[in-house]
């Protein structure tokens, strides 16, 4: 018959009532004292060997109570001072010092005294009554008159030596066993943390490593132990590593950043000289984001700064500029000198181009969201550079070198244009003609990479750290300072990042931007409100979705398993259902939308993204292209 199980304290107070029989079997006596010098456990020949009362072998017992009562019952022999015994021997018991040693009890019989300390603290010692074993050696001494007596003082101390190299043996074992736990537990954990932990010796050479190189240098070898600097990272990385491992060898602490070439990661690399001189400790995590985020504080307050500046007096200068051209319009209409009639056009030129200046401020200190839609990059870029090269001056040409997979990606094609323009410009200017300007786009891992190079002097120091700043300008007079500031909120804003830098011909400016791939998929729209069903379904469509519709829950559930379906887009609230109930086995992502606030109960039954409505199509095109399943064949 099945027996129930045991609770927990039962099961408890079993194994407690085992390991207590367990030692009452040894023939030797054992206690176990807790670091607050407290008896923890103790066995029957404790108390036997002893003579202890039962109030000294319970748990809780305090060390200098059990040693007080054996002292003044002269269990170490006649004391001029019994409390300076005490304290003496409660000292000695605080050191948790492996011990052993022998002593003649005051009834005459001998005990071996072996102990070791643990590692959650306190000791464990064993008592043997060796009584007998010196009977024995008194025995052979009385009887050795045809023995050297020097024999048997070398064989009783060989004894004595056997026993407590065997004692100390057990103390080197524990110890040794404590320290390959503790080492196999900070393995595990420099392995969890999200960071490089390393030592290097004076020769370069690795001599530790927590195996987390590849998370911060993507691409480098996992086990580098045994490899050099160079061989671990390459020569290039290992080249702008050497001066500050030459500086932290020689005592200096350091700290520094330094950009991943291949990655593009921003690396923060701590070097701590070790106590020896013989080497470095290394500590490399990866502060992309932070550096991302610091920067985008910083512009962000920045363009706060510009908006400040411009806001109280944009609207009086946009009147006054409302004005100018209206007065220059209408003497453009009369019947001027030549030479008038070429001031008043002037005078409106510089009006518009101020207006134009408004413009581009109020674009770069508002708010705007990515729109966000199918793009055929490829031929935005031919058209880009159609549009751009009759601008270009005389002798300088602009080359494009695409190396793209097929298929459109989810761009704000207005933004991106825009930027591009602005970049290939600003590189025209800085040309002495001829020149060549190179635009550049391919997919790196989970990147779209736009790189616009060009062969003019390249950046300043002081462009390269303030060319995103609103109105740093080089062109003396000439530039407003916006446009690359408008470029860098226009790539943060998808999320993506922008970086100068002078290459080994001119400047070179670098767009990375998330890579998203416009999946096809054939999508069940579920929606009971034949308007805002209709609306959902141009959105897909414009996206080169193919779309079923479904105006109930049970009318969705009848084509949840047809065919090729690759996402469900369906309202939380249905006129016979709750959409969350379509979540099934089946791999066919689920998205939900709602007007439901946020917080609202029915929201949370989601299993994934909730689109709040009304939402744009941009909006739409972010959720799905991040959605998993495989896209439609569009074969």
């Amino acid at each position: 018959m099945h027996q129930p199980e045991a609770d927990p304290v039962t099961r408890a107070e079993i194994r407690a009532d085992l390991t207590r029989s367990g030692l009452n079997l040894i023939g030797q006596a054992l206690s176990i004292f807790d670091a607050d010098l407290r008896l923890a456990l103790a066995n029957r020949q404790y108390q036997a060997m002893f003579d202890l009362p039962d109030a000294l072998t319970l748990p809780g017992t305090a060390f200098d109570e059990t040693i007080r009562y054996l002292v003044l019952r002269g269990e170490y022999g006649p004391q001029d001072d019994p409390e300076a015994t005490v304290a003496f021997r409660v000292a000695q018991a605080r050191t948790f010092q492996p011990h052993y040693f022998e002593r003649e009890r005051a009834d005459g019989r001998w005990v071996a005294v072996e102990g070791a300390p643990l590692s959650q603290g306190g000791w464990v010692t064993v008592y043997t009554d060796i009584t007998d074993i010196k009977r024995q050696e008194a025995l052979l001494r009385a009887r050795s008159d045809a023995l050297s007596q020097q024999v048997l003082l070398n064989a009783e101390r060989l004894a004595a030596a056997n026993r407590k190299l065997a004692a100390t043996n057990a103390a080197l074992s524990e110890a040794q066993r404590i320290l390959t736990r503790t080492e196999a537990r900070t393995r595990q954990v420099t392995e969890m943390v999200p960071a490089h932990i390393a030592h290097m010796d004076a020769q370069y050479r690795y001599t530790f490593s927590n195996r987390r190189l590849p998370v911060i240098f993507p691409g480098a070898a996992g086990d580098i132990v045994g490899l050099t600097l160079e061989q671990a990272l390459g020569s290039a990385t290992a080249q702008t590593l050497r001066p500050y491992m030459e500086r932290a060898l020689a005592g200096d602490p350091q700290v520094f950043e330094i950009t991943h070439p291949t990655s593009g990661r921003r690396i923060r690399i701590a070097l701590t000289p070790d106590r020896d001189g013989q080497g470095v400790y290394i500590l490399s995590t990866d502060v992309s984001a932070e550096v991302q985020s610091r920067e985008a504080l910083a512009h962000a307050a920045r363009r706060n700064l510009a908006a400040r500046l411009t806001s109280g007096m944009a609207h009086d200068f946009g009147n006054l500029l409302t004005i100018i051209l209206g007065l220059q319009g209408r003497l453009a209409t009369r019947n001027l000198p030549p030479e008038a009639a070429e001031d008043v056009q002037a005078t409106l030129a510089a009006a518009r181009r101020g207006a134009a200046l408004l413009d581009r401020l109020a674009r770069i200190t508002g708010a705007r969201d990515p729109a966000l839609e199918p793009v055929d990059l490829p031929a935005l870029l031919a058209d880009l550079a159609t549009l751009s090269r009759p601008s270009l001056a005389e002798g300088t040409r602009l080359d494009l070198a695409v190396a793209l997979p097929p298929g459109p990606l989810l761009l704000d094609p207005g933004a991106l244009q825009d930027s591009l323009l602005n970049l290939v410009l600003n590189a025209n200017a800085a040309i002495t003609p001829p020149g060549r300007i190179t635009l550049k786009a391919r997919r790196n891992g989970d990147w779209l990479e736009l790189t616009v190079g060009d062969t003019g002097p390249g950046f300043t120091p002081e462009a390269l750290s303030r060319a995103t700043e609103p109105f740093f300008t080089t062109k003396k007079g000439q530039g407003s300072g916006l446009g690359l500031s408008m470029v860098y909120d226009q790539t943060k804003m998808v999320g993506g990042t922008l970086r100068l830098s002078n290459g080994p011909r001119g400047a070179q400016v670098v767009l990375r931007l998330p890579w998203r791939p416009v999946a096809r998929r054939m999508v069940l729209l579920v929606e009971d409100d034949d308007q805002i069903r209709a609306q959902v379904r141009d959105q897909l469509t414009g996206l080169g979705h193919a779309v079923i519709e479904a105006a109930s829950l049970s009318e969705a559930r009848a084509l949840t398993d047809l065919p090729g379906l690759g996402l469900i887009l369906s309202d939380i609230q249905l006129g016979d259902g709750l959409g969350p109930d379509l979540a099934g086995p089946a791999p066919v992502p689920l998205i939900l939308m709602t007007s439901l606030p946020q917080g609202h109960p029915l929201r949370a039954l989601a299993p994934g993204p909730v689109l709040t409505k009304p939402f744009t199509q941009s909006r739409l095109a972010a959720v799905l292209a991040a959605a998993p399943g495989p896209p439609e064949d569009p074969a």
